[in-house]
């Protein structure tokens, strides 16, 4: 079964709207946010922890990391990343093109792909659009991307074009290949292209109009969140989804802060990931119904007061602030669960009730309202 995506409700006020996307593993509501499992694990949570205190529907797995560990020759005995981690719902797999930006020291692009360093043992790798289709056939994703160069945001216009023309060659090469090979597992895999174009807005109106022509089952915008100014995001992501088809799911990749997504979601996106919640949880930053709370602050070391008393699950309502710090202070790893939880339920909540909101009409009017509100420093 191929990726179906039905479109719900659009709202009256701005250009959000709610739907639902079917895969093999099942459906997920939309808007959605993707708790990012970099090499097949959610940092410091389990996956049973997932599924009853976030209620995450889907989850992100890396190509690059996962290439390297556990390798592709393990996950292809365990029947896929699904079976190895025992998730059954559905996984998207990123194509690493943006761990290759990262790697900008120790990395050589070409025509042909990118000769990369490991690093974790200085090992060279060479990563070609065909060699990152075949790897996402062995990890098993249900969603999986498309081969990009992610140039970095303060690109020249001549580098980003010319970045931009071999994502689209690449674009080409990975759906080729596609053609040439089986999924592995007995379900059907579904790529997303990836819109590029730094931040000129021709290249990126270009980049769309050259993904929509291949009436992917959905499609992706790279390159924001590397830097750029909010408004310089915001004004991208409106053109994008001005310009990529209203009948296909729209995936803004590592975007981004709870106001962000917010914003994002009244231009018309559809699926977001972000390492933020769980990465600052385990820094001690907490995003709460009320505002941003930097858990280790001496403030909240007789603060007996529930985490957060706008969720109701058994993490927000159930530990103290003054018991989460001193877990911080001591350094034992509840801590950093506990943390990490509290952000990835405040994430599914805030997805969740844009969803109601977009669907009953009165979406802009809240979130203008919790723009501010999840802004504050409490």
């Amino acid at each position: 079964m191929s990726l179906k995506f039905k479109l719900e409700q659009k709202d009256e006020k701005s250009k959000g709207r709610a739907g639902s996307i079917t895969t093999f593993h099942g459906e997920i509501s939309t808007p959605v946010f993707m708790p990012v499992g970099t090499v097949g694990s959610v940092k410091a949570i389990t996956q049973q922890q997932l599924l009853n205190n976030t209620n995450a529907q889907i989850i992100l797995g890396n190509t690059y990391h996962l290439y390297l560990r556990p390798g592709i020759e393990i996950l292809n005995t365990a029947n896929g990343l699904h079976q190895f981690m025992h998730w059954h719902k559905p996984i998207l797999t990123d194509s690493g093109g943006y761990q290759v930006f990262s790697l900008a020291q120790s990395r050589k692009i070409t025509e042909e792909g990118v000769l990369f360093q490991s690093h974790i043992d200085g090992s060279r790798h060479l990563f070609t659009p065909e060699k990152v289709m075949d790897i996402q056939r062995n990890i098993g994703g249900d969603i999986i991307m498309a081969f990009d160069e992610c140039p970095p945001g303060e690109s020249e216009y001549k580098y980003a074009k010319d970045s931009l023309l071999l994502t689209q060659r690449w674009l080409d090469r990975c759906i080729n290949h596609l053609k040439t090979t089986d999924s592995l597992y007995g379900y059907e895999q579904n790529l997303f292209p990836i819109v590029q174009g730094n931040q000129y807005p021709d290249l990126r109106k270009m980049s769309c109009e050259y993904v929509a022509s291949k009436n992917a089952s959905g499609n992706a915008i790279g390159g924001l969140s590397v830097g750029e100014p909010e408004e310089v995001m915001y004004d991208i992501t409106a053109l994008c989804c001005d310009n990529l088809p209203a009948d296909k799911p729209r995936y803004l990749m590592g975007v981004g802060t709870p106001w962000n997504i917010l914003e994002c979601i009244s231009l018309g996106i559809d699926m977001f990931d972000c390492v933020m919640p769980t990465r600052n949880g385990r820094n001690g930053m907490l995003f709460t119904t009320k505002g941003i709370i930097n858990i280790k602050n001496k403030k909240w070391a007789t603060d007996f007061s529930v985490i957060d008393e706008g969720l109701s699950n058994e993490v927000s309502n159930y530990y103290s602030k003054a018991y989460l710090r001193h877990l911080f202070v001591a350094n034992e790893l509840l801590g950093l669960t506990i943390a990490s939880l509290q952000n990835l339920c405040f994430y599914t909540w805030m997805m969740t009730e844009a969803r109601r909101r977009i669907i009953d009409g009165n979406f802009i009017s809240w979130k203008n309202e919790m723009v501010n509100q999840f802004k504050q420093r409490l």
